[in-house]
């Protein structure tokens, strides 16, 4: 038997008038879905290249060593951050061991330097494999585990990291990959790039691993991982209905956050003189999650705004003079803030907290400049009357008096 129900409607494809050349905004915008972004993401990336061409031709020459080293800090960290973000904000996931995962790329890249003469671009991408692996392992809990369960037994292995980081006197500065020494001058440095030798250079070299980073993510959140991240974020029921690999997917969002916090670990090793354990404490992963859900876990540009809150903010105080424990106030008082009336973060509430006060200083200064004039009027020359005026009417026949005596 036909069915009745009627075809879909056929929606003819758009092709450029005859004879017309493909628009070149048309090509832009095609190269920009390729990528995984939308034609409305062209503002976004002007508004970054602007910065970028002034944040790293200018900026890192006119500041003090001080402010270098602690924008170099924010720079790694925002990667950090943006791993965090990636886990809790996309796929829903709460992981207390990106700092262990940061030790982890710091020490690969620390013992490669050692012990190879590897460049240091390999050993970026080493230290990002190595910890990636690491991502995974931790991730394996992950597949039956969730919510305070998972951030119990990731915080476990953060503290697991550090036990072993104070037992082996990391980073110790011997020949080879475990080579020891005990020599009262501390650990050789780590070699940095040949271009990126002194602290400006090195600056603008971690503003663009940073950015390449981000994009990497950005990239996997605009494209089929990043839905499927979507889908298990809101119910795995769904995802498993919807026939996504709910354990392969859950597994690369550990493997691509702790591959991008590894390569934030190498930068990190290279940035300073010599690194010490005190810099991986398990506690500093609970400060990370803080900062991350302040700035704004569901929107990758909160990892920046994390990243100003936990080494800016610090560096701030501290040279104003001010207690650190006001630090700790500030903290308790933003978690308080994001909890309880902004769950998206400085990063999606500050838009919308400044689109209000746009739209309220327009409207005072529509006030403050009163009602608007009145239009002159314009003097109305001689018209024809839309109707006759209303004065006497001719009787009708109906209405006229009867002769006397019936004569017409």
């Amino acid at each position: 038997m036909a069915s009745n129900a009627s075809p879909p409607a056929f929606r003819p494809p758009a092709f450029p008038p005859s004879g017309a050349a493909p628009s070149a905004d048309g090509a832009l915008v095609r190269a920009l879905r390729r990528v995984g972004l939308e034609p409305s993401d062209r503002g976004h990336l002007v508004g970054v290249a602007v910065v970028l061409v002034v944040g790293l031709g200018i900026f890192p020459d006119a500041l003090s060593l001080f402010w270098v080293d602690t924008f170099i800090q924010v720079a790694i960290y925002a990667v950090v951050a943006l791993g965090l973000g990636l886990l809790v904000g996309q796929v829903g996931m709460f992981s207390l061991g990106q700092i262990a995962i940061l030790a982890v790329g710091s020490w690969t890249a620390a013992r490669l330097d050692y012990a190879t003469h590897l460049p240091f671009v390999v050993v970026l991408l080493a230290a990002g494999v190595v910890a990636g692996v690491f991502g995974v392992i931790v991730g394996l809990p992950a597949l039956r585990l969730s919510g305070l369960d998972l951030a119990l037994i990731t915080l476990m292995f953060a503290g697991a990291v550090t036990v072993v980081l104070n037992t082996t006197n990391f980073p110790n500065g011997g020949h080879g990959f475990l080579g020891y020494t005990s020599s009262p001058f501390g650990n050789p440095p780590i070699r940095r790039p040949s271009f990126a030798g002194t602290d400006p250079a090195y600056l603008r070299y971690s503003i663009v691993v940073g950015l390449v980073l981000f994009l990497l993510v950005i990239w996997h959140v605009r494209t089929k991982p990043g839905r499927a991240w979507a889908t298990i974020r809101q119910s795995e029921s769904a995802a498993y209905a919807a026939g996504i690999n709910v354990t392969f997917y859950k597994l690369w969002a550990f493997a691509l956050a702790a591959f991008v916090t590894g390569v934030a670990g190498a930068v990190l090793a290279a940035s300073a003189p010599e690194l010490y354990n005190t810099q991986f404490a398990t506690q500093n992963s609970i400060e990370l999650l803080a900062v991350v859900l302040m700035g704004g876990a569901y929107n990758l540009w909160g990892a920046v705004a994390a990243a100003f809150f936990l080494d800016f903010i610090p560096s701030l105080l501290n040279t104003w003079n001010l207690s650190s424990f006001l630090l700790i106030i500030l903290f308790g008082v933003g978690v308080i803030w994001v909890l309880v009336t902004s769950p998206t973060g400085f990063a999606g509430q500050f838009p919308k907290d400044m689109a209000r006060l746009g739209r309220a200083l327009r409207r005072l200064a529509t006030k403050g400049r009163g009602a608007p004039p009145m239009a002159p009027a314009v003097p109305a020359g001689p018209t024809m009357p839309s109707a006759m005026p209303a004065g006497p009417t001719m009787p009708s026949p109906a209405d006229r008096p009867e002769p006397a005596g019936g004569a017409r």
